[in-house]
């Protein structure tokens, strides 16, 4: 313990950790230094933001998929994913009902879909940005052209969100197809920082053939990117996929890595996934106590919410739903936090 208490110690004071260091920490610690890595956590989140949980309506607008990624429902070889799009009107009413609710970011999020050119995007963009000028719009649309990234960012939107799912090349083959790289993950990633997004990264936790090791590359590349948000979360089999047969992640491991990424990125903006809750009941809360400050409940319309099927069993209902904003409210306030309707830009503190 005393060890692991150092290098804990050590990523606080100094933001970074060397390779060994961090295949050290990942690979041997326990309880102990989880609790440990936890109050730290919540003492740099309570410092940059108090106890404002900051909420975020997802509209997941597509379930089409060019890719065919080994761990994802979306895949674009699974024959029995329901596959659908949202309308520019079904996502603007999305939007009108998410606003009236108190949301003032939205997150559009779907499958890299042929269909969403960006014209269309455009379109979208400039409407919600019209409509609610008050209002963040993060997207989360996969890999692009850099010129597509830019026109969309001159459309008007604030954030895009591309978890690189692995740092490491050898690992990132084992999950993706031969035509996808971790090279390009990471080029795209720089691409949209330098244009000007709040840009956000991310991995999954327990996905097959992740070690110490790997876990490693994923904190050097963030501590590199220096990214404003980070969305990490138990990787969770599903059924439809090569990787079917799979153990889930560790629900444990992801809120040790969630404090560690709070001490080391102070003032990221940090997101309680709705993967954590999928695994447990309490996932949400356990997430925020490890230093998470962002969810994001779904305001997808419901006829279509369990169709973007990621993962198994995947949470759409109650807390994760926009519907179940005032039980998420009264849980957050049971562990001490309030939820905002702050816009919960990134800022240098």
């Amino acid at each position: 313990m005393m060890k692991h208490k150092t290098l804990i110690d050590a990523l606080e004071e100094n933001g970074y950790l060397r390779r060994d260091e961090w295949i050290a920490l990942l690979s041997e610690s326990g309880q102990a230094e989880s609790r440990y890595a936890a109050g730290k956590a919540r003492k740099i989140a309570k410092r940059y933001f108090g106890n404002r949980i900051y909420i975020r309506g997802l509209i997941e607008f597509t379930s089409y998929c060019r890719n065919n990624c080994l761990y994802c429902g979306l895949r674009r070889d699974n024959t029995k994913a329901r596959r659908y799009r949202l309308t520019q009107e079904e996502i603007l009413d999305c939007c009108r009902r998410g606003y009236a609710l108190g949301f003032r970011t939205f997150v559009l999020q779907g499958g890299e879909d042929a269909y969403v050119t960006d014209v269309r995007m455009e379109r979208i963009i400039r409407r919600i940005k019209a409509l609610y000028p008050d209002c963040a719009l993060t997207l989360s649309l996969g890999e692009r052209e850099e010129a597509s990234y830019r026109r969309l960012y001159e459309a008007g939107a604030d954030r895009y969100l591309l978890r690189h799912e692995t740092a490491d090349e050898v690992h990132y083959a084992m999950l993706h197809p031969p035509e996808m790289s971790a090279g390009h993950r990471k080029k795209c990633l720089w691409q949209l920082r330098d244009i000007g997004y709040q840009t956000g990264c991310g991995f999954m936790v327990g996905s097959p053939g992740q070690t110490a090791e790997t876990l490693a590359e994923d904190m050097a590349l963030i501590h590199e990117l220096h990214p404003h948000m980070i969305g990490i979360g138990p990787f969770i089999p599903h059924r439809d996929t090569p990787f079917a047969g799979e153990k889930a992640g560790s629900v444990e491991l992801t809120l040790f890595l969630l404090s560690l990424l709070r001490i080391m990125e102070k003032q990221v903006l940090l997101p309680a996934t709705t993967a954590l809750a999928t695994l447990r009941e309490d996932g949400r809360q356990l997430g925020i106590l490890a230093g998470a400050n962002v969810i994001m409940p779904n305001l997808s319309p419901a006829g279509v919410r369990d169709k973007y099927s990621l993962y198994d069993n995947k949470k759409h209902t109650g807390e994760e739903a926009a519907e179940g904003l005032e039980k998420l409210r009264r849980s957050m306030q049971t562990i001490g936090y309030e939820t905002v309707s702050a816009r919960g830009d990134w800022e240098e503190r």
